[in-house]
């Protein structure tokens, strides 16, 4: 029996995004899960056109990943953002391992992050994660900011080719992600009982600009960085200052 594959994504008025990100998995897809948190856009429409198997589910933290593994029905899993694309060269790599006798049970993806579509190759914008695996073999820590998917038990492996992130499309588009994160970050950290300061409000963000846009060479992938990388500095002083503001509003 061919082995099958669930690719589950979240969705919230992404009626930009889904259609590329669902196209990109159609030739490895068995089934198309999609959790969605109250979509008001054509996102659901869309979701339907790709015969995906969908579910309103929203949760304070990032949860609906988990969940949605719960909904999937197939021997392998692969999670997959809506602003991420699977690349031609990964959707072959991920069918010759679902049909190996001797694949691992989870696997490292590379990612190949974009700025205005533009490909980006310094600066902390390449990096692994693990997101194809077997149902099963990993657990997925819940958190207001980055869910993190590790191996529960078997083995790891790692991939060649990559997942294309479309995660920076717009000025505007940045800066709303950067204050949505930096805000929620604040009260991760605030309910980790963690104390702002004068200096991580006000030392912290310009350190973060040095440190990709100078120390790791993020200066080479053109001017356009600096927009990218300033707001990061931003998120870090939101983030802070924030925290700040809980500290003294909300004390615990």
């Amino acid at each position: 029996m061919k082995t099958s594959l669930s690719v589950i994504t979240i969705t919230h008025n992404n009626e930009d995004l889904l259609d590329h990100c669902l196209n990109s998995v159609k030739n490895i897809a068995t089934e198309i899960v999609v959790i969605d948190d109250q979509s008001q856009d054509q996102t659901i429409a869309i979701a339907k056109q790709h015969k995906a198997k969908i579910w309103v589910h929203s949760s304070k933290e990032l949860g609906r990943k988990t969940y949605g593994i719960k909904k999937a029905t197939s021997q392998w899993i692969l999670i997959l953002d809506t602003d991420e694309i699977v690349s031609k060269a990964l959707s072959k790599e991920i069918r010759q391992i679902i049909n190996s006798p001797n694949a691992k049970d989870a696997y490292f993806i590379p990612y190949q992050n974009h700025l205005f579509g533009k490909p980006l190759h310094y600066g902390g914008e390449n990096y692994q994660m693990i997101r194809f695996f077997r149902k099963g073999a990993v657990e997925i820590k819940s958190a207001l900011v980055h869910e993190e998917i590790k191996i529960k038990k078997g083995s790891v492996g790692y991939l060649k080719a990559k997942i294309y992130h479309y995660s920076y499309r717009s000025i505007r588009q940045i800066f709303a992600k950067f204050t949505d994160y930096g805000i929620r970050d604040a009260r991760q950290k605030h309910e980790k009982h963690e104390k702002s300061s004068l200096k991580k409000v006000f030392l912290y963000p310009p350190h973060l600009f040095w440190a990709r846009y100078i120390k790791d060479k993020g200066y080479l992938d053109g001017l356009t960085r600096i927009i990218l990388d300033l707001g990061f500095a931003y998120m870090e002083w939101l983030t802070y200052a924030a925290l700040a503001y809980y500290n003294i509003t909300k004390p615990n």
